[in-house]
């Protein structure tokens, strides 16, 4: 019969006694109630038996001022996965907004949620990448915290990928999927992004630019070491970095429209995307950020010729018009790097300041050895185009190479 309370009634000294957990008699009303005492037991016990089961899942959200969706997330997680033993792991790049602090006041109640932060830290893929290695389940699921992704077919991933599958993605693409509420732009945008991808993927894949799908612990290992750890596209840069011969499965779901907070969708992702493409491509041979650097050179070279042009066209004297050009080139490089090749180093306030003079001097140091070496090469019979294309070829890997450890060198 279990465990029973005691309830007064019958006079002094008189009492009656009534099993826990089954509805009773209320002694003045005579309704028949259970106690919230009687529930809580219940519930407890349903906890006790879930927690004998092994681990199944974990479910890894890397999150950003997203204090708004923390309650929601782990309430949608719970309705979603039933009797299914997970673990939710947010990894929060030290919010301002307190969303570490809230994760742990849930966590204080609820042992399936952990919280990650991170300090000095920030990207997507590099906090999954930790998200997933904190964890303990043989298959982890990948999903934003803005509540945009479908938890409900996490359950229908989570059996293919038991199944033999070694990444489910939720995809967007395949019939039934959608990219909702996404204007035309966003969408093509999207559609070219996932056509370049090709460039580097070992199988088909029809949405590999998604955040959300899940993986066995084994594929995880077997290609996080290979991973560049940059940018937001995680899941290409694990399909990229693993095995040729990998098992894809997908499901479809229809992208929502965020509930609270604000989106992080701007030009850092599209820049993370170039970089891990030509991470994937050339990186083994030239690093992704020099190609960046070399991209910015190219674009301040255009602008030189410009400002040259524009004074010779008003008669001005040539070396006027190239000493200017050489200085507005250089600022423009400058910004333009400390923007997109350096965002993760990117100089604010004086240090921005200190950074520009610092670069005027490595870039004049770069220009003198351009000079030297293609002089070099010029008087030893080599035609000029060439001696020209050695010299800059010098003073950009100086220019770079220099820069990275001292104007960048946080």
């Amino acid at each position: 019969m279990g465990r029973r309370k005691r309830l007064p009634g019958g006079g002094e000294g008189a009492a009656c006694w009534l099993p826990i957990g089954l509805p009773h008699q209320d002694v003045q009303s005579g309704e028949l109630t259970i106690s919230a005492t009687e529930k809580t037991a219940e519930v407890n016990t349903v906890q006790q038996d879930a927690s004998l089961k092994p681990l199944e899942l974990s479910v890894v959200l890397p999150c950003f001022n997203e204090v708004a969706n923390v309650d929601r997330c782990v309430e949608v997680l719970a309705e979603a996965m039933g009797s299914t033993r997970y673990e939710v792991i947010f990894v929060d790049d030290d919010s301002p907004d307190g969303t570490a602090a809230r994760v742990r006041e849930i966590a204080k109640r609820n042992p399936q949620v952990r919280i990650v932060q991170r300090i000095g830290r920030r990207g997507l893929s590099s906090a999954v990448i930790e998200g997933m290695m904190a964890s303990a389940a043989p298959h982890i699921a990948v999903m934003d915290a803005d509540l945009q992704h479908d938890e409900r077919i996490l359950p229908k991933m989570l059996r293919r990928a038991q199944d033999g599958a070694d990444v489910v993605v939720g995809s967007r693409y395949i019939e039934g999927g959608s990219v909702g509420e996404w204007d035309e732009t966003r969408s093509a945008m999207s559609r070219f992004a996932t056509k370049l991808s090709t460039l580097i993927l070992p199988t088909e894949v029809s949405d590999p630019m998604s955040g959300f799908f899940v993986i066995s612990r084994d594929m995880m290992m077997d290609s996080v070491r290979n991973t560049s750890g940059e940018g937001f596209k995680i899941l290409l840069d694990l399909l990229a970095s693993g095995p040729k011969s990998v098992r894809v499965e997908e499901v479809p779901y229809t992208f929502r429209t965020r509930e609270a907070g604000e989106s992080k969708l701007d030009t850092a992702v599209l820049l993370g995307y170039a970089n891990l493409l030509i991470e994937k491509t050339i990186g083994r041979f030239i690093p992704a950020r020099f190609v960046m650097f070399a991209a910015v050179g190219g674009l301040g070279l255009i602008v030189h010729l410009m400002v040259v042009g524009l004074f010779m066209a008003t008669d001005q004297r040539f070396v006027v018009a190239q000493s200017v050009a050489t200085i507005v080139a250089i600022a423009f490089n400058y910004s333009l790097n400390n923007v997109l090749t350096f965002r993760d180093k990117r100089l604010k306030g004086w240090g921005w300041l200190r950074g520009l003079v610092s670069f005027y001097v490595v870039c004049s140091l770069g220009a003198a050895s351009n000079v030297g070496i293609a002089n070099v090469v010029f008087e030893n019979d080599y035609g000029w185009w060439v001696a020209a294309i050695a010299g800059v070829m010098v003073g950009a890997v100086w220019n770079y190479a220099v820069s990275t450890v001292v104007t960048w060198r946080k």
